[in-house]
């Protein structure tokens, strides 16, 4: 009996290549074009997203762990998948350009076969979105986001939201480094205060809020030792062991412009091609896309760190027994 694999079969092609029946196609309706290629792209981003959730939960799985050497294998492979994430976050961006290939008119020949269903009921994005670290206190549309889902998906993603997020994670694995102790932190304050010109004054009370005395119902999610030691991997990466862990915030970081770069691209051409008009799912089309994009950064807490660097010159000479826990 011949068992050798066979490329179709090992891909499911007949299932996958099945998978277009587009609405147009029924008997009764006029045909448009240009609906094979809208469900192709998107069949693609859902593909795209299994994927990506595929790499979060290794990364989380690697990181939940009760302890993570920062030289190790470890640090290397959770990078290496982020960065994968960031490319694969790349190809969704670019098939926006595959997509604008479809005019407003083409559109238009099957967009209304398509009511109620919408992107917006995407719920494997929804649940990247939360497996990142977005709650749903920051959602922008709260009542609106679950509410056109299958109840199945919204217990889905309402028990992700009970889970550990990437970001929490992150948090931990801040919090426990060691290197800026009292002494090398209130040298790197005095230098940094000293730095800011007569407008930046106001900088101090951001500082203090994000680094030492956060304010009545402050909802940020990285705490200031975390912020601490982030700040330390920013500013000192030039020595090997921070090496890594740069890399890693880097990534975190672009992964959130990479989903803001297709908010973006979203956004614009929902404009191009419907206007003002409301979404097939009954939002406000543009209008929400940009209010998301506004507000559904993820690592922000990461982004904003920056405000407090400081020039290479001007940064405090780390301690001798520092220098050689960071050296190889």
């Amino acid at each position: 009996m011949n068992t050798s694999m066979y490329y179709a079969d090992y891909l499911q092609l007949d299932k996958i290549l099945g998978s277009q029946l587009p609405e147009s196609d029924k008997e009764g309706k006029q045909k448009a074009h240009d609906e094979m290629l809208f469900i192709i792209i998107h069949q693609a981003y859902e593909l795209w997203f299994k994927q990506i959730l595929f790499e979060v939960d290794s990364v989380a799985g690697i990181m939940n762990k009760p302890a993570l050497n920062d030289n190790s294998p470890e640090l290397q492979t959770i990078v290496h998948r982020l960065q994968r994430v960031v490319t694969i976050l790349k190809v969704l961006v670019h098939q926006i350009d595959i997509m604008e290939t479809m005019t407003p008119m083409d559109f238009l020949d099957f967009r209304d076969m398509l009511r109620p269903a919408s992107g917006f009921q995407s719920w494997q994005f929804k649940v990247l979105e939360a497996k990142l670290g977005l709650k749903y206190e920051q959602r922008h549309g709260q009542d609106y986001y679950t509410s056109h889902l299958r109840n199945y998906h919204v217990d889905v993603i309402k028990e992700v939201e009970k889970q550990t997020p990437l970001l929490t994670l992150l948090n931990s694995w801040l919090e426990r480094m060691p290197f800026f102790e009292d002494s090398l932190w209130n040298e790197y304050k005095k230098v940094y205060t000293n730095s800011l010109a007569e407008a930046e004054k106001d900088n101090l009370n951001y500082f203090d809020e994000v680094f030492a005395n956060r304010p009545a119902g402050d909802v940020r999610q990285l705490s200031p030792k975390a912020c601490r030691n982030a700040l330390f991997i920013m500013a000192y990466r030039g020595y090997p062991m921070l090496e890594l862990p740069w890399q890693l915030l880097n990534t975190l970081l672009e992964i959130d412009v990479q989903m803001g770069t297709w908010r973006y691209r979203h956004m614009n051409m929902v404009k191009r091609m419907i206007g003002t008009r409301i979404g097939t799912g009954g939002s406000s089309g543009a209008g929400y896309l940009k209010a998301a994009m506004d507000k559904h950064y993820i690592f922000n807490e990461v982004a904003q760190l920056t405000s407090f660097l400081l020039e290479r010159r001007n940064l405090p000479t780390l301690p001798n027994d520092v220098s050689k826990q960071l050296g190889y």
